[in-house]
């Protein structure tokens, strides 16, 4: 077991990546804060949403990819917005076409417009399209370990359960399912959703995620940027913690000397 997490990589779809801190492009207000903010988060795999942003399908307007360059960056186009199956597996097929023939996708099929919470049903019907197209499918799910399980053995490369619901900014609401998936799970997972501050990321990376995946923690702050940087040290001291192996919880205090041998 690494003594930190310098050297300390993870492994999706068979690449390995060395940061385990996974930011989205949107909602900042200007391309030169996407960049900064992006820079300073230390992440190497940069989520896009296909449907909210331009990757080409625009010749007039500004391109993300100029900003975020694909030779400085790993692509995850995502399917944000879609409520359904076929359009989710229209999106990335477009995705794969605009950037000449990534496979690498985020699959999130959502349920319902006020909570985002996602479809599972749909999700599932998605996901089993999409693998025999050929796709690498990183696939955003609830917290349920049935689910997490089920899209596992369908052959998603990485299974992203939410924390809580997307843009809420709660945290980590139910961290045994959190940790059951972990504990049940051949494929990286990662928290996607819910994350509001660092101490949030922390939380996720102690409970063994691989990784967490963020946006509007990021980009909804006062300083994008410097929390970008806080969400960078978070993501790595919280995996430290869990390499280190934290001391049981006890119910009483406990002296931190040992009272044997005392002088006086």
């Amino acid at each position: 077991m690494p003594n930190d997490t310098q050297n300390d990589s993870f492994n999706v779809a068979g690449r390995n990546f060395t940061s385990r801190l996974l930011v989205g492009t949107g909602k900042y207000k200007d391309m030169q804060e996407t960049r900064e903010a992006i820079d300073a988060s230390g992440a190497e795999i940069v989520t896009i949403a296909v449907r909210r942003s331009n990757i080409g399908q625009d010749q007039d307007q500004p391109n993300i990819l100029t900003v975020l360059p694909p030779d400085e960056y790993t692509y995850l186009p995502n399917t944000a917005g879609c409520y359904d199956a076929k359009t989710a597996i229209r999106t990335c097929r477009l995705a794969r076409e605009l950037l000449d023939g990534h496979n690498l996708v985020k699959l999130e099929v959502l349920g319902d417009e006020k909570t985002l919470f996602p479809d599972v049903v749909q999700t599932l019907e998605a996901a089993e399209v999409l693998i025999k197209d050929g796709f690498d499918v990183m696939v955003y799910t609830n917290d349920d370990p049935i689910m997490a399980r089920r899209l596992e053995e369908l052959g998603c490369v990485a299974v992203m359960p939410l924390a809580a619901p997307i843009g809420s900014g709660l945290g980590v609401r139910n961290p045994l399912n959190i940790r059951t998936i972990v504990e049940n799970a051949k494929v990286p997972i990662l928290v996607d959703a819910g994350v509001g501050t660092a101490s949030d990321a922390a939380v996720a990376m102690e409970l063994g995620c691989d990784g967490v995946l963020m946006n509007t923690a990021i980009a909804a702050a006062r300083n994008p940027v410097l929390m970008a940087s806080a969400m960078n040290k978070a993501i790595q001291a919280g995996r430290e913690a869990y390499l280190a192996g934290r001391m049981p919880a006890k119910r009483f205090a406990s002296a931190s000397s040992p009272v044997d041998g005392l002088f006086f």
